[in-house]
């Protein structure tokens, strides 16, 4: 797999039960099981393939509170701080950084966008500044070019994809709980209704709640046990560059391509929103609900091909408990990236930044983004499905809200005190055909 990735040991044996089963071991699910270790319940994490193989190793590492939806800020300004807490309670690193981030427009338009965000931020406590055009072409020395303007926000920040979910994960295991690599949850047991064990390739285990996070995994194995997920998954190609870039800023978003310095002192170039759809019977059956997203995003999002119906995620087809299921033939999703959109990402990003013309191409990547129709995640228990929480659908928000989502999780589970609101993300939202309104950002 090109993404680079830190490796973890896995725990040898499978427990014959636990206080809760996490299916995936993506940031999400680390963080969920993390949590719930903490209130001192025994916890089994199951990842069919490695911790953080897919998208969690595979996206900008941003961590921000920015141009969110006000349905996701509260969760995004909750989840900076358990980045930060994290580190300091759990002695790992997860390269959390709150260096801040810059954007840099000559578009008027975008520029009314981010205002109207500011004022709306500033209701709620978020930090947020507008830089006019000397401030923003001063923050923006490196591009060399003038700017119209532009925004800075101080207290956001990244992480390292490549180190943080194997990092929640090596916690998790010195706090007490189990993590299983290369183990696919194949379905759920149950009792009256009622999650009674998760049955993995390597045997049953006994619990009463089972937590969901597979990302683009998530709708086919929801379709297995009978429960309707409407998710959709967008295929980004990302490329990372290595060498001597000197005076560049940590993250920086402009329309043509945004860039983002990795832990390894390399960068991450991406083109915001753009993406392929491989078209799948998952797709087709939930089409009639993202339409709305598609035709406020049609601009980014291109035809795709065959490689989601190659990698068997959106699959409609029933498997067996007893037989190798598609996530034990597909281990970790690694789509081939879009070489147009590579090659055009790459390019960009040398006339935005010529600092970049001293570095040499490391890796390019594909990977799935699971999305909703209304781009805001599912986070709660299953509708007529006692015990089983899904988690579900971040839409590319994930990463950075990660922290906050398996908080979330922990406190859904324990009866406490939820950390955010948790009436946004409920799954019942989706009954029928109902979309939503979608999300701006």
């Amino acid at each position: 797999m090109p993404a680079p990735l830190s490796h973890i040991e896995t725990t040898p044996d499978l427990p014959g039960c636990a206080d809760a089963v996490v299916i995936g071991g993506g940031i999400v699910g680390v963080f969920a099981a993390y949590y719930l270790t903490l209130r001192g319940l025994s916890v089994a994490l199951v990842e069919k393939g490695r911790i953080g193989a897919e998208q969690s190793s595979r996206n900008w590492g941003w961590c921000r509170q920015q141009n969110r939806d006000a349905r996701e800020l509260p969760m995004a300004t909750r989840s900076l701080d358990l980045w930060e807490s994290f580190g300091a309670e759990s002695g790992e690193s997860t390269g959390f950084s709150r260096c801040g981030l810059l954007y840099l427009s000559n578009d008027e338009a975008e520029l009314e966008g981010w205002a109207r965000w500011r004022d709306f931020a500033q209701t709620v406590g978020v930090t947020t500044h507008m830089l006019d055009a000397t401030a923003a072409t001063r923050r923006g020395a490196a591009t060399g070019r003038t700017w119209k303007g532009g925004v800075f926000s101080p207290t956001d920040g990244t992480a390292d994809p490549t180190n943080a979910a194997p990092a929640v994960a090596r916690a998790i295991l010195r706090r007490g709980s189990t993590v299983h690599q290369m183990c696919a949850a194949r379905g759920l047991e149950t009792e009256g209704g009622r999650v009674s064990g998760v049955v993995t390739e390597r045997g049953a285990i006994r619990t009463r709640v089972a937590i969901l996070a597979g990302g683009a995994w998530s709708s086919s194995f929801c379709h297995q046990i009978g429960i309707r997920l409407p998710l959709a998954s967008i295929r980004s190609s990302i490329l990372s560059v290595s060498g001597e870039a000197i005076g560049l800023p940590d993250a920086l978003h402009t329309s043509a391509v945004s860039v983002t310095r990795r832990g390894d002192s390399g960068y991450t170039l991406a083109i915001s929103g753009r993406g392929r759809v491989d078209p799948t019977a998952q797709q087709l059956r939930f089409a009639p609900q993202f339409l709305p997203m598609f035709l406020r995003r049609w601009r980014s999002l291109l035809p795709g091909g065959l490689e989601g119906v190659r990698s068997g995620h959106e699959t409609l087809r029933r498997w067996r408990m007893d037989e190798p299921t598609p996530m034990e033939r597909m281990r970790i999703l690694d789509p081939a990236p879009d070489q147009n959109t590579i090659e055009l990402t790459h390019r960009r990003a040398l006339e935005l930044l010529p600092a970049l013309k001293n570095t040499k191409i490391a890796t390019a990547w594909g990977g799935y983004i699971d999305s909703t129709p209304d781009g805001v995640p599912v986070i709660g228990e299953a509708s007529g499905r006692p015990g089983l929480m899904l988690a579900a659908g971040f839409s590319g928000h994930g990463f950075g809200i990660g922290p906050g989502s398996g908080h979330l999780i922990a406190d859904l589970v324990a009866g406490a005190a939820p950390i955010v609101d948790p009436k946004p993300y409920r799954p019942h939202r989706f009954a029928g055909l109902a979309v939503g309104e979608v999300s701006d950002f």
